[in-house]
């Protein structure tokens, strides 16, 4: 006969090195983005759930729109006996480099039901302006 106490201490004995590699795991995964453009801007949805607006770094540096945070758990395993977790918790980064007509000191970001929403601004077209070239007299 097996004792209750000694099978709730087998699962997380076992549980352990698993919950570690989903660890390790969601440090290399990026969270599921999506961009589109019309003729205003440029837009770039990417999922977050469970991320905390405090825990996200966003930054533009070099025509690029840096993307950091870190999803933390707020679990308690006291008392309890976990046989799995497919949640993912660690740090994530994503980096979307934009066109040469987007306006990064401009851009606009809103977390929303856990989806990050980031605008960035379009140039507006430069008018081609015809200048009339003196020509010199020798």
């Amino acid at each position: 006969m097996v004792e209750k106490s000694h099978t709730s201490g087998f699962w997380p004995s076992l549980y352990e090195p698993l919950r570690q590699m989903g660890e390790r795991v969601a440090e290399w995964v990026a969270p599921a983005s999506e961009a589109a453009g019309d003729d205003n801007a440029y837009r770039i949805a990417v999922e977050l759930p469970g991320v905390a607006e405090e825990d996200i770094h966003l930054s533009v540096e070099d025509g690029v729109v840096m993307l950091k945070g870190e999803k933390r758990t707020e679990r308690e395993d006291s008392g309890e006996t976990w046989f799995f977790s497919e949640r993912q918790y660690g740090s994530f980064s994503r980096s979307f480099r934009l066109p040469p007509d987007a306006e990064g000191e401009k851009v606009d970001a809103q977390l929303k039901d856990g989806v990050l929403n980031i605008t960035i601004p379009k140039m507006a077209p430069k008018k081609q302006e015809t200048a009339k070239v003196k020509i010199r007299k020798d």
